[in-house]
């Protein structure tokens, strides 16, 4: 090993200490984890080794549940929120007065508490016996509702989670792919119109391509970010979200840990491993497709 190679893992050490000892580690404890039938965090016991955690999670009703509203929230949000933020940025990206204010009013959510937002959404979606709140006076105009979206049916429920999550992902991306757009020479722009083509023509023939690394940036951790979602369905439904019927696969793990039904390290490390599995495969998919549909300058 040269002497510019040494310094180069030299460098790298830090890091490769803080990942192995923060996410290698943890990873490796939680997946012998699963295995251990049993396990007593307080005793560091067990009584067995086999796949039974693994078997009762996945016939969990709960479980089931949690899988079922984590991926009806990653197929609804991720494509209506990266669709939403591409449109919102290209808009932007052509205001020439007063763009620095639109930008910064579009990343307030993100920067705003998230159980703030949720308290807002509450008193915009909560049908109490004092108030239908304020979207079932909308509803009303229309000859509509009233629909109790907080404690109704699964559907209003699942609707209001869904806005709720983009609203809160949105700007983010937003900002992002506003930097991107503005990164795109302008020389393709100012060719395309010499030649007469058509502003929807331009946009997905030169400016979607060149922005396409970062969309399916977006996308990729977008589905990440989905399938680990839980601090949105408590601000929304509480703490209790078996109950609410509205629990995440993570919201799952957390309360076979600490919940009222918790101290169950074992079956929480299963519920864990799977949710590492599914993002794991959903990420390699992302990025196999990626690579024949994003174009690198």
């Amino acid at each position: 090993m040269n002497k510019r190679n040494f310094k180069g893992w030299l460098y790298l050490l830090p890091a490769m200490l803080f990942l192995g000892i923060f996410m290698v580690y943890p990873l490796i404890d939680v997946f012998i984890y699963s295995f251990e039938e049993g396990y007593n965090s307080a005793s560091q016991t067990y009584y067995g080794t086999g796949m039974y955690n693994y078997s009762y999670v996945l016939h969990d009703p709960y479980f089931l549940q949690a899988i079922r509203n984590t991926f009806i929230l990653v197929v609804i949000t991720v494509p209506l929120s990266t669709l939403l933020a591409l449109l919102i940025s290209v808009a932007l990206s052509s205001v020439k007065a007063l763009k620095k204010l639109f930008q910064t009013i579009y990343f307030l959510p993100y920067v705003t508490n998230t159980l703030a937002v949720g308290l807002v959404f509450m008193i915009l979606f909560k049908k109490t016996a004092y108030s239908d709140g304020l979207i079932n006076l909308v509803l009303k105009l229309f000859g509509q509702g009233p629909v109790d979206f907080i404690d109704g049916p699964y559907w209003a429920k699942m609707l209001v989670l869904c806005i709720y999550t983009i609203w809160i992902v949105m700007p983010f991306k937003v900002l992002i792919l506003t930097s991107a757009l503005a990164s795109v020479n302008q020389n393709y722009y100012n060719a395309a119109l010499v030649d007469g083509t058509s502003r929807f023509r331009i946009f997905i023939r030169i400016t979607l391509p060149m922005i396409s690394p970062t969309v399916f940036y977006l996308i990729i951790t977008g589905f990440i970010g989905a399938f680990k979602a839980y601090s949105d369905a408590v601000a929304l439904f509480g703490t209790d979200l078996n109950a609410a019927g509205m629990n995440t696969i993570v919201g799952y793990v957390y309360d076979m840990l600490y919940g009222n039904g918790g101290g169950y390290p074992s079956y929480a490390s299963a519920a864990a491993i799977l949710l590492f599995v599914i993002v794991l495969t959903i990420t390699c998919i992302n990025l196999l497709v990626s690579k024949k549909h994003v174009y690198y300058s």
